[in-house]
């Protein structure tokens, strides 16, 4: 059957301006990072991407190396694209990056002009997309002059393949050089993409304000922690879940006690705890969009109703903090 948006699809998400742009995001988006390549059926990933536009997300994002194998999470976004959203391109917001390892050799990694425009002629072809809405440096480059991956990012743009740049995972100070750079190509950076959780507060010591002073937005991954703020380890470590199976997210960074102990100030708020860990997060003006993954239509809705929690009291904040700020980190 052919694919008919919900027609109320834009009911209950709010949109956030992305920094000082044109450009609005969904409160949640979704993340193809895990769940949509080749070792997952791909009609379960067409119903959790089809169920994730019918309730207002229209920001999918990806990256070059997402998916088993590297490449998948593309491949199978753009035949899932083709197939249903083809119509509603101009509604949806569609990005990727480039940084991480992603071919053999010299030219398959990191920063340069070379891997930088080829990753993305063939993020494009894997897709079937003519163009990217953002385009990623997705780390840091030691070696590499950041004027040339900054460069590679302004001619993607200037090309027509991107319509914004972005970075990812660039701390406070690389974020500043970065934003020098594009502004005087005349391709300002639309947004940043770190890791930002609850027990992951880094962003906090800086880059929250760069952002803020640069006029950039930010878009967080790994709100949940990989799955550490859900209620999937609040009996401990299950065979199958993917502390025991990933090397993303080891064993031994488990922390029952503290979870559990975030799940009574969640349940206290008529929340679970990975919706009080989306909500937290989100409570930052700053904080554009958080990026969720899912596994199923039910953990994708599960998610979603974070947009519709309550506000924090200052002291739920207070008792937040005393579990998850360590004495050395900032207000």
């Amino acid at each position: 059957m052919s694919y008919i948006a919900a027609q109320d699809r834009y009911e209950k998400m709010p949109y956030v301006r992305s920094g000082r742009s044109g450009l609005k995001l969904p409160q949640v988006s979704l993340g193809l990072w895990h769940n949509f390549g080749d070792d997952r059926p791909i009609e379960n990933s067409r119903k959790i991407l089809r169920a994730a536009f019918d309730r207002g997300v229209t920001h999918f994002d990806l990256a070059n190396n997402y998916g088993v194998p590297y490449g998948s999470a593309e491949r199978n976004f753009g035949a899932v694209f083709a197939q249903d959203f083809l119509p509603y391109r101009d509604e949806l917001i569609i990005s990727t990056k480039a940084g991480y390892d992603m071919w053999p050799g010299p030219y398959g990694e990191w920063g340069s002009r070379k891997y930088v425009l080829a990753s993305l002629d063939q993020s494009l072809q894997r897709m079937g997309l003519d163009y990217v809405d953002v385009f990623y440096s997705h780390r840091p480059d030691p070696e590499t002059p950041l004027e040339e991956t900054m460069g590679a990012l302004d001619r993607a743009v200037r090309s027509g393949k991107a319509l914004y740049a972005g970075v990812s995972n660039y701390s406070a100070e690389q974020t500043t050089q970065a934003a020098r750079i594009m502004r005087e190509l005349g391709t300002p950076l639309l947004i940043h993409q770190p890791s930002y959780s609850m027990i992951n507060r880094w962003v906090e010591d800086g880059l929250l304000d760069t952002l803020e002073e640069e006029g950039i937005g930010c878009i967080v991954y790994s709100p949940l922690a990989q799955g550490l703020l859900t209620d999937r380890y609040l009996g401990g470590v299950p065979a199958d879940s993917r502390a025991a199976t990933s090397r993303f997210l080891p064993a031994e960074r488990i922390d029952t006690e503290l979870a559990r102990d975030l799940d009574e100030i969640a349940s206290s708020r008529g929340q679970k705890l990975a919706q009080m860990a989306l909500s937290w997060v989100l409570k930052d003006p700053r904080v554009t969009s958080v990026l969720i993954g899912a596994s199923s239509v039910e953990q994708l809705e599960v998610n979603l109703a974070a947009v519709e929690g309550p506000a924090f009291t200052e002291d739920e904040l207070q008792r937040i903090d005393k579990l998850t700020r360590p004495a050395s980190s900032p207000a």
